[in-house]
């Protein structure tokens, strides 16, 4: 996918993905969705040891609703990266298995085999693909958090000048930072950096920040969802350099990443990743074709 299709179709995701509020009810119509069947030949074309042991281990940060954070038991991991990995697992015949980790190591995991593969709205870049392979699956760019009433009236990225903004480590949103400066001259951004987007968000909720950078759907989510909306709302509905997400997969197991592009692709044609999506509220995410390597900007 080209940086020029990436911009075809960011066009139309601000207001639509804001209108959608990112905030589906998972519960409601899962019984209803398409269920993509067991395949074979994808199944066989694991690596030996995923395929005779089971199981595919998928490292996330979970700090990152509606993509994946944990559940009031706070130990469940949910969101529609878990969804899109349980229907993964089950047309390869394999069980995924999503644990914990923090961001700013997930490559480093995947890299050295802590991990088989990272799946965590991790976008698609050429530095990161230096690192590991990524199987496209989803559409995003980024967007400012400010507290409920936007008490320091931001509404874009030139608004963020002289602004304290705090910003998850190792995400792109830190290099966004960076490139903006240029615009500040003498009245930089004064950036800080957390282990998770959830002490980010702290540091804005308890006025520590006057903003937060973070994906458009997780943003969206804050400023709709019943739990954070009181706190929380978009500067605006802009979204900045949209880019695709990918699962990473070590450089040297192509045979991993083949298959479970394939998978992907078995879900994309039967209507359950089209499913999955709708019933977390991103649905505009949505990309019409699989791609390895296809972000890389």
């Amino acid at each position: 996918m080209t940086s020029r299709l990436i911009a075809r179709l960011a066009a139309a995701l601000p207001l639509l993905l804001f209108a959608s509020g990112c905030g589906g009810s998972p519960a409601a119509d899962r019984a209803a969705s398409p269920s993509t069947g067991f395949d074979r030949a994808l199944h066989d074309a694991l690596p030996a040891d995923i395929r005779d042991g089971g199981v595919l281990r998928v490292a996330t940060d979970a700090s990152y609703a509606p993509a994946s954070s944990f559940a009031a038991d706070g130990r469940t991991i949910v969101g529609f990266e878990p969804d899109l990995g349980a229907a993964l697992g089950r047309v390869l015949g394999i069980d995924v298995r999503f644990g914990q980790a923090k961001f700013s190591e997930l490559l480093s995991d995947v890299r050295h085999h802590r991990t088989d593969v990272v799946m965590s709205a991790m976008t698609d870049t050429r530095a990161r693909e230096r690192k590991a392979d990524f199987v496209n699956y989803f559409l995003a760019g980024t967007a400012i958090v400010v507290k409920r009433g936007n008490p320091t009236g931001i509404t874009d990225l030139a608004g963020l000048c002289e602004q304290t903004v705090a910003v998850e480590t190792g995400t792109i949103q830190v290099d966004l930072l960076a490139r903006s400066q240029q615009q500040c001259g003498k009245r930089p951004i004064v950036v800080k950096t957390y282990e998770t987007n959830a002490d980010a968000l702290v540091q804005l909720r308890t006025g520590r920040a006057d903003a937060v950078l973070n994906d458009y759907p997780p943003a969206a989510h804050l400023a709709t969802d019943p739990k954070t909306r009181s706190r929380f709302q978009l500067a605006s509905t802009a979204q900045y350099e949209p880019g695709l997400y990918g699962i990473a997969v070590p450089k040297d197991r192509a045979q991993l990443r083949d298959a479970i592009r394939g998978a992907l692709d078995e879900l994309m044609r039967s209507g359950e990743y089209a499913s999955i999506l709708k019933r977390w509220g991103v649905a505009d995410g949505a990309v019409a074709d699989s791609a390895i390597n296809g972000g890389g900007v």
